[in-house]
């Protein structure tokens, strides 16, 4: 046919592809384009080396506004954080642009909140295929109104929205990104027991920046062959990047353990991985929750380079109170309730969430509004299953 044959190689870049590659090049009498990541095995063939940089900022400005058309200065002061946050290749801003113009065309409401949340959603649908089949997507519901913390808690969290918001005011217009060289992602560890909140305040977070949050399941990241954890991360951090998600690494104390003294080979391909990870982390440019219930366990090096630090305390009193006062939804038929007493039950949210869950169950099978001796039956149940005695003191009043 006379037709040169471009290859994309995606992850094929272990030894044994290289090897089979290489076998199949000799065979090929035609001209042969390969596509490689940086710092693939494949690099070794033979060949011409031509080097694509990654777009720029301003390049990728300018395939928005040209995918958009009319419709890039109908979203006003939105289209700023767009560019910023989806960080798409040429192909697919133009599939998500004519999408967009597509769909504003026939919208009844033309009003520049709709057309914005419209194209802000098909980006979200376009960049997240690049994630979905590496990680778990957690539907983010929570709001700001279910969380209780105390006041310095939830100005941090405020705090890390509004770095994300304005990264692109900070970072490109007043000229952060030339003069500091590390990555303009957000980092944030949250530390304390389960049930705490650490989870909800990350998808209170996805939700409010209208971000995908995706779960890292540490089970399918950590591999004993040799550079095959930090592959499956690399994978995860690019895809990550184009997306614009937030990362959720539950339990992190597993992943960016401290660094060990090296005695044996085993020691040493271990504190690489956590080296890798902190580089990856400080070149990352969207946002990565680290969740701990152990933040002594964490090596020092990624403390010194997370940009927020939020301790998620045990609630006192008063604040269980407060979780109990919003934990059911407003259609649930209470009566009765004592939220006093209720606050003297020594769990944190997670487990109230559960308690009321239980008592839910227990009067809708009784035909009844959820009362005092539902939760408490409900509370006997949730403590057997965590081997905790349920005290005199937590119940000392009920009926």
């Amino acid at each position: 046919m006379g037709a040169a044959l471009y290859i994309r190689t995606s992850d094929a870049d272990d030894a044994e592809a290289s090897r089979n590659g290489a076998a199949f090049i000799d065979r090929v009498p035609t001209p042969v384009g390969i596509e490689l990541r940086e710092s693939s095995a494949l690099e070794r063939f033979e060949g011409i080396r031509l080097y694509l940089s990654a777009i720029t900022e301003k390049e990728r400005r300018t395939l928005w506004i040209e995918s958009l058309g009319p419709l890039a200065q109908r979203l006003n002061g939105s289209f700023d954080r767009l560019v910023d946050s989806f960080s798409l290749d040429a192909t697919s801003i133009n599939s998500a642009g004519a999408l967009a113009r597509e769909t504003a065309s026939l919208s009844v409401d033309k009003s520049e909140s709709v057309l914005t949340t419209l194209t802000w959603n098909i980006c979200r649908t376009q960049a997240r295929r690049s994630l979905d089949s590496l990680a778990h997507r957690i539907e983010s519901k929570a709001t700001w109104d279910d969380l209780v913390l105390p006041d310095l808690q939830c100005q941090t969290l405020h705090q890390i929205v509004l770095h994300v918001r304005r990264r692109s005011l900070v970072q490109n217009d007043w000229g952060f990104s030339n003069k500091y060289a590390r990555g303009s992602g957000v980092t944030a560890l949250f530390s304390g027991l389960s049930g705490t909140g650490k989870t909800m305040a990350a998808e209170i977070i996805a939700n409010e920046l209208a971000l995908d949050l995706y779960h890292i399941d540490l089970s399918s990241i950590m591999n004993k062959y040799i550079g095959e954890t930090e592959k499956h991360l690399r994978h995860i951090f690019d895809a990550a990047d184009e997306s614009g998600s937030v990362l959720l690494f539950d339990e992190a104390d597993a992943l960016f353990g401290k660094r060990s003294e090296v005695n044996d080979s085993h020691d040493r391909y271990a504190n690489l991985q956590v080296s890798y990870l902190l580089q990856r982390m400080e070149s990352y440019h969207g946002v990565a929750i680290l969740t701990t219930n152990m933040k002594q366990a964490i090596d020092t090096a990624f403390l010194r380079r997370l940009r927020f630090i939020v301790p998620f305390p045990f609630p006192d009193a008063a604040q269980r109170q407060a979780i109990w006062r919003q934990i059911f939804p407003e259609q649930t038929p209470i009566s009765a309730l004592d939220y006093k007493r209720l606050a003297q039950l020594n769990v944190p949210g997670g487990i109230i969430r559960n308690i009321a869950t239980h008592s839910a169950f227990l009067a809708a099978e009784e035909g009844t509004p959820i009362r005092m001796e539902h939760i408490l039956r409900a509370s006997r149940i949730e403590y057997a299953k965590i081997d905790k005695p349920l005290t005199a003191t937590e119940t000392g009043g009920w009926s």
